[in-house]
């Protein structure tokens, strides 16, 4: 089920609001529990229902093997041992579903041989709830966790507003919030502030990432080939539309869960605002940064090895994120950039010498820009074609935007249309820069709110996107 669909926003949201707060209010703690678990199960079973027994299993699985690793009982199998075991086969399940098609097509070039695909469905979710789970097994190995019953790690693992393409969150993020009393009873506070987070998560779907994906679609996938202006043109519109589209599906995550007195943590702080790689790292997809510290770079040595094993972990770690984000060498080679880059920033940080934070942006940015193109291309064909048209050299400019040759036959929606037709490709991508570079992000408005005037108008005024929602398009995240 998507966020932005109308079956979502007037019949599945609302409904299990009230129904859980209905049963928290008639005292039945772990009915309402039960509910939501059971909701988010039919939420995520939406997609394909034959997949839910999958995530249910892992459930089991890992509630099994973590409550084993916090016990204080002595067993045949050491802990460690244990989590091993835990973390292989977790990595096993993702492996199989998601790599094993990569795997065999490598091996049949290696190897000159002829094994079929299995052309096998990517289940929803599955690198997100893997990780989640990976995390909490190792938490619960250090002692980190608390002893919870199946009912409460479900919840845990299947809240509907992450479930799908996160954030990914720590147990301790989240249970406490289900067990305080004050979080069972309606807070009109977190409902306003979650239904402006969650229109303008929506209007950031719907209205400018869904806009940007027709240019992005229609230069990657359609265009033979590119000049200049359209290689950038192509570029450009990507990496907006990737950052409004995950940014977007995190808000309304995060105003969802606050309808339930629930807060996720903040994913996204201005990333395009970023003046170093390790910056920008700081500021996207924060909940995965964090995984990918925690649970690979520290546990691989992090910085306390010397310089060469920091080179060394530094690349690894991203590499691995390359890897997680898709079956791919695109995805590789895309992890691999990112580590390389980070090893320079660091190297460039031991000269201690400051670079002009203009210049420094405009690097950053544009590394990002060209990375992401990588990280787009369904083959590195795609790739060369957009980065040798960026850089070409064929400037050719036309007398009107609606000219550019390869948005010739795009097939627009009514909203993108207006833009094309009159040629206002341009300030789409001029005001988006400008958008991301200077205005406050959404989590700054959601510090600064207040349920006034202004903030009921603009809510309103964002919420004019659910009359676009005839026309349905998916979360990129949804295919990582």
């Amino acid at each position: 089920m998507l966020f932005n669909s109308y079956e979502f926003i007037f019949l599945f949201l609302p409904i299990s609001f009230f129904i859980y707060f209905y049963l928290n209010k008639r005292h039945l703690v772990k009915a309402s529990k039960l509910f939501l678990v059971v909701a988010s199960l039919f939420f995520y079973g939406w997609w394909n229902v034959k997949y839910l027994p999958l995530i249910l299993v892992s459930m089991l699985f890992n509630y099994t093997v973590g409550k084993s690793l916090s016990s204080k009982k002595s067993s045949r199998v050491s802990k460690k041992g244990m989590l091993l075991i835990g973390v292989v086969l977790n990595l096993a399940l993702l492996g199989y579903f998601k790599y094993m098609d990569f795997f065999i097509e490598n091996f049949n070039i290696l190897f000159s041989t002829k094994v079929s695909l299995l052309h096998l469905a990517l289940p929803l979710a599955i690198s997100f709830f893997t990780f989640q789970q990976i995390a909490y097994l190792v938490d619960s190995y250090r002692g980190e966790t608390k002893e919870y019953d199946f009912l409460n790690y479900s919840l845990f693992v299947t809240f509907f507003p992450q479930l799908i393409a996160g954030p990914i969150v720590h147990h301790s993020e989240m249970m406490p919030q289900f067990a305080r009393l004050k979080n069972k009873v309606k807070n009109y506070y977190n409902i306003a502030l979650g239904l402006f987070i969650f229109a303008m998560g929506l209007f950031k779907k719907v209205a400018i990432a869904d806009t940007f994906a027709q240019w992005a679609t229609q230069g990657f996938d359609v265009a033979k080939e590119l000049n200049m202006l359209e290689g950038w043109v192509t570029s450009l519109s990507y990496t907006m539309q990737l950052y409004f589209d995950f940014s977007g599906y995190t808000d309304m995550a995060i105003g969802a869960a606050l309808l339930f007195n629930i807060k996720l943590p903040s994913n996204f702080l201005s990333p395009y605002k970023a003046t170093s790689i390790q910056d920008f790292w700081r500021r996207w997809h924060i909940t995965l940064s964090r995984f990918l510290k925690d649970y690979i770079y520290i546990p691989l040595g992090g910085n306390r090895k010397g310089e060469i094993r920091t080179y060394t972990n530094l690349f690894t770690t991203f590499l691995l994120g390359g890897i997680w984000h898709g079956a791919g060498w695109t995805f590789v080679l895309w992890g691999a950039m990112h580590g390389v880059a980070l090893i320079i920033h660091r190297a460039w940080q031991k000269l201690k010498i400051k670079m002009p934070i203009i210049l420094a942006w405009f690097i950053t940015f544009n590394f990002i820009n060209i990375a992401w193109v990588f990280f787009r291309a369904n083959s590195f064909a795609d790739a060369k074609k957009v980065l040798k048209a960026m850089f070409s050299g064929d400037l050719i400019l036309p007398k009107s935007l609606s000219n550019i040759s390869f948005l010739n036959g795009a097939n627009f929606g009514n909203w993108s249309k207006i833009f094309v037709g009159e040629g206002y490709l341009w300030v789409w991508l001029f005001a988006s820069i400008v958008v991301v570079l200077f205005f406050p992000n959404s989590m700054e408005h959601k510090e600064k709110f207040k349920t006034n005037i202004f903030y009921l108008l603009f809510t309103l005024i964002l919420s004019l996107t659910i009359f676009m929602l005839y026309k349905k398009s998916e979360f990129l995240y949804f295919n990582f």
